[in-house]
This record gives C-alpha cells, structure tokens and sequence, in this order.
C-alpha cells in the first residue's frame, strides 16, 4: 500500500468539509416558504427638525447647596487674576449671584505688608462650606467642600471685612 502525504489528504478534507458546510446549510433552509414581496405603499411623514438646544446658563441655586454648587463656585474663582486679591474674587462671585453676606476672604497683605502668597476666601451654605485658594506660590487655584467650623464660620483665623 502506498504512503499517503499529507499535501494529497489537504484537497480531500477541504472537499468533505466544504460538502458538510453545505449539507447544513441546506438543512437549515428547507422547508421555509420564500418571504412575499409586499408591495410599499407611501406614506407621508414630517421631516424631523433639528430644534436647538439651549443650555441654560450656570447659576448659583443656593437651595441646592454648597456641593451642588462647587463646580460653579470653581468656575467662576478659578478664572480671577490672582493678582486682583481677594476682593477680586469676592466681586467676581458676587456678579456670578454669590451671596456676599455669606463669604469671608483672607487678608491681600501679611502683617509686615508684604503680598500674601495665597488668598483664601469662602461662601457659607446650610450644608457647609465652598473654600478656595488662590495665588502665586500655592500652585494655582485650589477648592473644597467642607462644614462649618464650630463658630458657623468656613476660615479659620482673622479675615478681611467685606465692606465695599
């Protein structure tokens, strides 16, 4: 008997299994009814319009809260020159529609009048506290939320007074 090489056995596999893949394929579609064409009718629907989507402007909803607010808080604090101080900050929240009767700020200069390297500044809500800080050698804006602290205020120490 001669030997049977493995390139004569390659067709031969390649023809049964191509003649098994048929086999049940054909299987699979006898007996099942050919679909019948439906015939389209048409119809008259409206074009859809794209209506614009107006994105409401940020705003502060204090009734939310002090979370519900920190991204706000954030934008807005973030975008002051650090150079205006802290009642540059202060103003700039405030137009935002911060309440300035709720905010603390740090002092601008340390006691030897020298520009303080951060300026610290806050806006109290029921839940708790926005704080944020903001200068040249505290690495940029910083922000958090936090509770009060057992006075009912947000910044510990002396602040500034708010009165402009």
């Amino acid at each position: 008997m001669p030997a049977v090489h493995r390139t004569t056995l390659r067709p031969f596999v390649a023809v049964v299994i191509g003649g098994l893949i048929v086999a049940s394929l054909a299987g699979c579609t006898a007996g099942t009814a050919a679909p019948t064409p439906v015939a389209a009718t048409p119809t008259s629907t409206p074009a859809a319009t794209a209506t614009p989507t107006a994105t409401a402007a940020p705003t502060v909803r204090p009734a939310l809260g002090a979370q519900a607010n920190h991204a706000y808080f954030d934008q807005i604090a973030a975008a002051v020159d650090p150079a205006t101080g802290g009642r540059g900050v202060v103003d700039a929240l405030v137009a935002a529609g911060f309440d300035k009767t709720t905010m603390e700020v740090g002092f601008d200069k340390t006691s030897v009048n020298l520009d303080a390297d951060s300026v610290q500044f806050s806006v109290r809500f029921p839940d708790g506290c926005l704080i944020g800080q903001n200068g040249p050698k505290s690495g940029g804006y910083h922000s958090m939320f936090t509770t009060t602290i057992s006075t009912g205020r947000c910044l510990i120490g002396a602040t500034r007074q708010i009165d402009w």
